[in-house]
């Protein structure tokens, strides 16, 4: 659980609960007002970052709510921020709905749109920027499911530049699979090379993804894409810079596990439209 997280709970009871609300701007000062009961939290800024109709239940919206606060902690204050899902329909409030026929969460189907800025030039792996279809992929390429998984969306959908464009990125799940930050970041080197098919490639280096030894890492990624790369090449600003924007665009679109795809700019949690795209 993140800290944030830990915060809230210590904050607020109303996971099950509904409270009484009238417009979205009271939406922010509820929440407002609930999180600045905790004492640990120094400064709060909450902001409403997009608003979704929920289709199966008229008149209730799901709120993307940006949390921004600086918190008690040592050696000195912190900054966290996250986003969160709340659910109103202007009077009433919850941080979750739940369909009595299927028992699904309604809050796994909510995800922030995936804007048009998001899809950058550097993300573009296969297919023309203005091809029909627009594939957003964010997978982890020690990640068991992936490598079963996204090479064959991609060699798919690569076959037809003008349907499909595919934007790739790199979502290294850092406490399961700590070797993968340093492949995504030596991928990075590559590809700001201008080498070929290294997404693909990526999927086929041989590693502990619990291998922490830069090293020892760097060693299988030559191996495979028989390369040179040493550990300083990881540490350029262009490539920490490339890390940390796929990473800041995951936060943005609250990307939580891989694969996640967004197809024509939203969720897909599916992950087969593309296959019946026309």
């Amino acid at each position: 659980m993140s800290l944030m997280l830990k915060l809230l709970a210590i904050t607020l009871l109303v996971n099950s609960s509904v409270f009484a609300l009238t417009t979205d701007e009271t939406v922010i000062k509820f929440l407002e007002k609930s999180f600045k009961g905790n004492p640990k939290i120094v400064a709060l800024k909450v902001n409403i970052a997009d608003k979704v109709a929920v289709q199966s239940m008229q008149g209730w919206s799901a709120y993307i709510v940006d949390i921004d606060a600086t918190v008690k902690a040592e050696p000195k204050e912190r900054q966290v921020k996250q986003k969160m899902i709340w659910f109103s329909n202007g009077q009433l409030i919850t941080q979750d709905l739940i369909d009595l026929k299927t028992g699904d969460s309604l809050k796994d189907a909510v995800s922030p749109a995936f804007k048009k800025e998001y899809y950058k030039k550097e993300n573009l792996i296969y297919g023309d920027a203005d091809a029909k279809h627009k594939v957003a992929i964010f997978s982890d390429p020690l990640c068991p499911y992936c490598k079963n998984f996204v090479p064959k969306a991609i060699e798919f959908m690569k076959k037809d530049a003008k349907k499909f464009a595919i934007y790739y990125y790199h979502f290294p799940l850092s406490s399961l699979h700590p070797a993968a930050v340093q492949l995504v970041k030596a991928a990075s080197v590559l590809q700001m090379r201008g080498y070929k098919d290294v997404v693909l490639n990526l999927y086929k280096v041989e590693i502990d993804a619990r291998e922490k030894d830069v090293n020892k890492i760097l060693a299988a990624f030559n191996k495979t894409f028989k390369t040179e790369l040493k550990a300083e090449d990881l540490t350029s600003e262009a490539v920490v810079q490339n890390y940390e924007n796929d990473m800041k665009i995951a936060d943005e679109v609250m990307v939580q596990g891989t694969p996640t795809m967004f197809f024509d700019g939203k969720l897909d949690k599916s992950k087969r439209k593309y296959e019946k795209a026309e």
